[in-house]
């Protein structure tokens, strides 16, 4: 019973592709010392092994294991990925609802600030403050992306309440006497639901390629574990001219799988919920039962 309003989306070949990508990165990331053999950080193993038995992803030129650091940086890149994601959308879906519902003078300031946040090139004022705090970590990052990537999720956000704002349930729930702050939590965000998944894994995605990014630029402590740091140190240490392809292409794979995954439960949500793309299936269906026929 609890499944039951699920099912749409785990019959959509799309979304439970994308699930199952995502599932065996987050369980990955969960259980990353159970299942990574060696330390991250232990230089003992020979140096520029390729793959081989013993170590599956081959060895770096200090002689650590790629397999497990793999292994541990999918942890960080994970949880600042969707740390940043979360944090962004809640951002985003409290100026978007506030602004669209109270409109007025409300919505000019909130507008406003959400403007300044849309016409400030992001990378750069990502750059800047990174190069400011020098050396921040994986998490200080999350943090940074969130607070500077929240504004297009909240201009849609702003405009469906907008448009949700002028329904008779909307006027039903004034005149019963609820509250503004009840009626945007009770009434207007469960109307949103599809949109703020969708956002949470745009935003996350931007997240994870926004930290890898910022990492592979050096603008991160080096010494922790990303995916994004890998391909630093992969890059500082000529990987690709020495022909040692087993050093960045994990951590691209991976960024590309994870973003992958989140991308197709996005599209999958999408065709679930946006009632124009059901009836195009539909007709889809229909014309190729007819061809058939």
């Amino acid at each position: 019973m609890v499944l039951r309003p699920l099912k749409p989306f785990f019959s959509n070949g799309k979304s439970a592709t994308g699930f199952i990508i995502f599932l065996i990165f987050l369980i990955i990331a969960i259980f990353a010392p159970l299942i990574a053999p060696y330390s991250p950080s232990a230089a003992i193993y020979d140096p520029n092994l390729p793959p081989t038995a013993d170590h599956w992803f081959g060895t770096t030129n200090t002689g650590q294991d790629i397999y497990s650091q793999f292994i541990f940086s999918a942890r960080n890149t994970m949880v600042v990925g969707f740390g940043a994601g979360i944090l962004s959308t809640i951002i985003g879906l409290i100026f978007g609802v506030i602004a669209g519902y109270r409109g007025g003078l409300t919505d000019a300031i909130l507008s406003f600030i959400m403007n300044l946040f849309l016409v400030m090139p992001g990378l750069a004022l990502l750059i800047v403050i990174e190069a400011y705090l020098k050396a921040s970590t994986p998490f200080v990052n999350g943090l940074i992306i969130a607070f500077t990537g929240w504004a297009w999720g909240a201009r849609v956000f702003r405009s469906q309440t907008m448009t949700l704002a002028r329904r008779d349930f909307i006027s039903a729930a004034k005149m019963s006497g609820k509250s503004s702050l009840r009626i945007m939590i009770t009434e207007i965000c469960p109307n949103m639901m599809s949109l703020i998944a969708g956002n949470i894994m745009f935003a996350t995605l931007g997240a994870i390629l926004a930290e890898a990014g910022l990492a592979f630029l050096g603008l991160e402590d080096i010494n922790s574990t990303s995916w994004g740091i890998m391909l630093y140190w992969a890059s500082s240490n000529a990987a690709l001219l020495r022909g040692a392809w087993w050093w960045f292409v994990p951590p691209g794979v991976g960024i590309a799988l994870v973003g992958l995954s989140l991308v197709l439960m996005n599209f999958a949500i999408d065709q679930i919920t946006n009632p124009r793309l059901k009836t195009q299936k539909r007709r889809k269906n229909r014309g190729r039962k007819a061809a058939r026929a």
